[in-house]
């Protein structure tokens, strides 16, 4: 048989189990969830091997009209998603609104004439009658499309997304050697679970006004010490992420440090510093510093 490998690009609006269904792909959690919206802000590629295939998973942020210059790179990496896929996996589901946020860059998938297949996700939230009316629109919307309800949350339909995958997928060799997990660095993933505490430790403005900077990841044989930086816009921000008496971020270190140690299988000794990075998301240089202008 043939040795197929190729791109499938995960697309989709924000809060619609687009890293829900990743994570399922991949059988691991490269791609943090919670239920605020612009939680992914990076593509994160994620790699399932077999003997005679390799899919290269690939994670974007939710689409959006953006508000500042942070946005915006997290919209050229939706765009750049629909140009180099080899398979769209665009990800809706049975709660959203169908508005203009999304038409661009459905029209964008419809003209490509890339395979895709249209996920509608959480059909556990819904019924049979209303699922058929959703369908029959989406066949409306993408013609060529694959329709494939499921529930990610529940695994409900994920093999058989794995399957037309497969079905898809253009014969060639692997790009990546057949170890490799993902393209991401642990430095990387060390800083998305600290902000992924942030995301669920912080309300209003908070959550989407941190970046987090790895300053030193020393990797030991029994142990992993990592020092990062919380960089927040302003300064009146400081004093909330880092609470009273510090207990906030304490609160944020210890939840940051179970989850890092679960991923590596190994202890980790980890310390938190916060600073004030004035306007960081409509800098181009902190931007690009922070690894959003890498497309």
């Amino acid at each position: 048989m043939a040795h197929r490998s190729g791109f499938v690009n995960i697309i989709g609006n924000p809060n619609v189990g687009k890293s829900t269904l990743m994570n399922q792909l991949v059988g691991e959690k490269l791609s943090i969830i919670t239920s605020k919206a612009q939680t992914t802000r990076h593509r994160i590629m994620g790699i399932v091997n077999g003997e005679d295939f390799q899919i290269v998973y690939s994670d974007t942020p939710g689409i959006l009209k953006p508000a500042y210059k942070l946005q915006e790179s997290m919209m050229n990496f939706v765009r750049s998603a629909v140009s180099d896929a080899d398979v769209v996996l665009y990800v809706t589901d049975t709660v959203e609104e169908q508005g203009e946020r999304s038409a661009d860059i459905i029209e964008k998938i419809h003209l490509s004439g890339i395979p895709t297949i249209v996920v509608i996700n959480k059909i556990d939230l819904t019924t049979q009658e209303k699922l058929e009316k959703i369908v029959a629109e989406w066949h409306e919307r993408l013609p060529e499309a694959v329709i494939v309800p499921a529930s990610a949350k529940e695994q409900f339909n994920v093999e058989a997304i794995f399957a037309k995958i497969l079905e898809l997928l253009p014969e060639g060799e692997p790009y990546y050697p057949k170890d490799t997990l993902t393209d991401k660095t642990l430095r990387f993933f060390a800083s998305e679970i600290i902000r992924e505490k942030i995301l669920t430790n912080y309300d209003k403005e908070i959550p989407y006004c941190c970046e987090i900077e790895i300053d030193t990841y020393k990797e030991e044989p029994t142990i992993d010490r990592i020092a990062a930086t919380i960089y927040v816009s302003r300064n009146s921000q400081k004093g909330i992420v880092i609470g009273h008496k510090g207990e906030k971020l304490k609160r944020v270190g210890q939840q940051a440090r179970a989850d890092i140690e679960a991923f590596l299988g190994k202890k980790v000794f980890l310390q938190l510093f916060v600073k004030v990075n004035d306007d960081w998301r409509n800098n181009d240089r902190q931007l690009t510093r922070f690894g959003y202008n890498d497309i």
